[in-house]
């Protein structure tokens, strides 16, 4: 019995740890980028939030951008609700380049409304 409760303290214990990563091994932390466009689908969900964005790449050419935000405790202490960022509303979003540029992936530092002046990051965490 106790063998066995090891073995599942064990397998819980490597799956919380592979689901809390470090954003370094899948991001450059050390770089910035923006990107500025339209939000396709916004996602508050565990372990961390995630907002797609349609925006056009250093080309011109539209990609749908995966930018990984704070996790959904984080954000709601923040103000954030499902309801903050709506499908088509016109962002701006700075942070982190993925390793893998072609996955079009972005560790989101901050994001910003210019419709209505409402940003997120830095000393303005779902402010208006």
């Amino acid at each position: 019995m106790r063998t066995l409760l090891g073995c599942a303290l064990a397998l819980v214990m490597s799956a919380a740890l592979h689901a809390h990563h470090s954003f370094a091994a899948y991001y450059f932390e050390e770089q910035s980028v923006s990107i500025e466009g339209a939000v396709d689908v916004f996602e508050l969900r565990a372990p961390h939030a995630w907002v797609y964005v349609i925006a056009p790449d250093s080309e011109g050419r539209l990609q749908r951008y995966a930018a990984e935000w704070a996790n959904p405790t984080r954000l709601r202490g923040d103000g954030i609700t499902r309801e903050t960022l709506k499908a088509g509303d016109h962002i701006i979003i700075t942070g982190s380049p993925g390793r893998t540029a072609s996955e079009y992936k972005i560790h989101l530092k901050w994001v910003r409304r210019p419709s209505d002046g409402w940003e997120w990051g830095g000393r303005s965490r779902g402010r208006r």
